[in-house]
């Protein structure tokens, strides 16, 4: 089932995506639009596979083996969309995806917050578009939540639940309101972390070890939001406010002032942590 993919986006997760299908045995056609990118993605997981392999994983050389650069969109069975979060962006993707991948194909997004039936309505085909969301780091975390559209098949959702499986992923259907499960709980969290740094109830590595210690959460929630991106962060609590209606979702200035400056968490090297 699916043994062509193409992964649009070669970021920390349309990297980790690509490595996580080729592993499977599945070929994998790699883009991304910016320059440079699809190789920085492919570095990427030629670290990661070496620290896997240690740990008795797979060959580097076999599993990058499967995973071609591609110049633009290419037909294959499932195309899965990880590039920024942005709708427009995300639209134009699955606009021109469209028009390039077969008819029976199924277009995923792994937006982490953005409708999936507003990418539906970009193509021909909305019964067969469907949210495919993984977690970071996409090779090691078990979790695919799945999100089905009101016009997402019963065929799509249940070829992509059994594709997770084999992935050796755990699938978790959800449908699609905004922030879905994961980032409707998450961002709340985080956003109070950031709420309780920004009016100096403690410090960054305080709140965190609470949290870890407290609540049993492997990463506290100021670094797994430098994990994820503070931009990212941003984008997806923008879209719960807006789609729920509520300024509850408003972000932390605190946020705000940390993207205006560059300071995005570990892709940029500095966050609420410094990782220079």
């Amino acid at each position: 089932m699916f043994e062509h993919v193409l992964v649009v986006g070669a970021g920390q997760m349309g990297g980790g995506i690509a490595q996580t299908f080729a592993g499977s045995g599945r070929r994998v056609s790699l883009y991304d639009a910016a320059p440079g990118a699809v190789e920085r993605g492919l570095e990427a997981m030629r670290k990661s596979l070496a620290r896997l392999a240690e740990k008795g994983g797979a060959d580097p050389d076999d599993v990058l083996g499967r995973v071609e650069p591609v110049d633009d969109l290419v037909p294959a069975e499932l195309m899965v969309e990880a590039v920024v979060e942005d709708v427009g962006v995300k639209v134009d993707i699955f606009g021109r995806a469209d028009g390039v991948l077969p008819a029976e194909a199924v277009l995923a997004s792994n937006t982490s917050s953005i409708p999936i039936a507003t990418l539906a309505a970009a193509t021909g085909r909305p019964d067969r578009v469907i949210g495919m969301h993984f977690f970071n780091p996409v090779p090691v975390m078990a979790l695919v939540e799945v999100v089905r559209a009101p016009t997402t098949s019963d065929e799509t959702a249940g070829a992509i639940v059994q594709l997770a499986r084999e992935l050796g992923k755990t699938p978790a259907e959800a449908n699609d309101f905004p922030g879905f499960v994961s980032n409707r709980i998450l961002m709340p969290f985080v956003n109070e972390a950031a709420w309780a740094l920004y009016d100096g109830v403690a410090e960054p590595e305080a709140i965190d070890t609470i949290a870890k210690l407290g609540f049993k959460h492997p990463i506290g929630p100021l670094a797994l939001a430098d994990l994820i991106g503070l931009d990212t962060c941003v984008a997806i609590m923008e879209v719960l406010r807006a789609g729920l209606g509520d300024d509850k979702y408003a972000p932390c200035p605190l946020f705000r002032a940390h993207v205006a400056a560059g300071r995005l968490g570990r892709k940029s090297g500095q966050g609420f942590y410094n990782y220079s």
